[in-house]
C-alpha cells in the first residue's frame, strides 16, 4: 500500500475551500489544520477534549499534553502549537457555547464523540470530494513531517515533534522531490 500523498500548500488551501463550503465548516478546518500544522494523529485530534486545549482562563494553550490513552503507543506527549494554530482554536471554541466547551472539541453532526475510525472516514471523505489523489488522512501528518524537513529541521525535532520514538518511522515519513534535491546541489558548488 503506498504512503498517504503529501499536501502543497495549494492542495491544503483547496482542502479548506472545499471545506468552508460545507456543513460543519469550522468544525472540520480545524480539524484539517490539527493534523496539518501539529502532525496530530487522527485519533489524538478524534480524543480531544476541550479542556487539552484551553487553560483554565479561556486562553489557547500552547501545548496539548495528550496523556497515554489518546496516543497511539500509550505514550503520553507534547503537541506544540503554533501561533496561527492557536488563534484558529481559539476562532472555533469561540463558536461553542458554553454547555459544549466542557466536553470533547470536536463532536460529530448526532452530538457523539468522534472514534478515531470515523474521524479518518470523514477526513478521507474529504479529501475525496476535494478531488486530491492519494490524499488521506495521513496526509496531514506527512505533510507537516515532510515540510519541516524540507526546512532544514532536524530528523530527531521531528520525531519529538511527532511522538514517534524511532528516527527510522520519521524518515519514513519524508518525502523528497525534484526541487529539494536540486537546492541540495546548490548548496555543494
Amino acid at each position: 500500500m503506498s504512503q498517504a500523498k503529501i499536501l502543497t500548500a495549494k492542495e491544503l488551501r483547496r482542502v479548506l475551500d472545499h471545506v468552508a463550503s460545507r456543513k460543519h465548516a469550522a468544525r472540520n478546518r480545524l480539524i484539517v489544520l490539527m493534523t496539518h500544522w501539529a502532525g496530530m494523529r487522527v485519533g489524538e485530534v478524534a480524543a480531544l477534549r476541550v479542556s487539552d486545549v484551553l487553560n483554565a482562563d479561556g486562553t489557547v494553550k500552547t501545548e496539548i499534553r495528550p496523556d497515554a490513552t489518546q496516543t497511539k503507543g500509550k505514550h503520553a506527549r507534547a503537541v506544540f502549537v503554533s501561533e496561527r494554530l492557536q488563534r484558529e482554536i481559539a476562532i472555533y471554541v469561540k463558536l461553542m457555547s458554553a454547555r459544549q466547551r466542557t466536553g470533547q472539541l470536536f463532536v460529530t453532526q448526532k452530538r457523539t464523540s468522534f472514534s478515531a475510525n470515523s474521524l479518518c472516514h470523514s477526513l478521507n471523505h474529504i479529501y475525496q470530494q476535494t478531488g486530491i489523489a492519494g490524499a488521506s488522512s495521513h496526509s496531514g501528518r506527512r505533510s507537516f513531517i515532510t515540510t519541516l524537513a524540507s526546512k532544514g529541521v532536524g530528523v530527531r525535532v521531528l520525531a519529538s515533534l511527532a511522538g514517534q520514538r524511532s528516527i527510522a518511522t520519521t524518515q519514513a515519513y519524508i518525502d523528497v522531490n525534484d526541487d529539494q534535491k536540486r537546492a541540495a546541489v546548490e548548496l555543494a558548488g
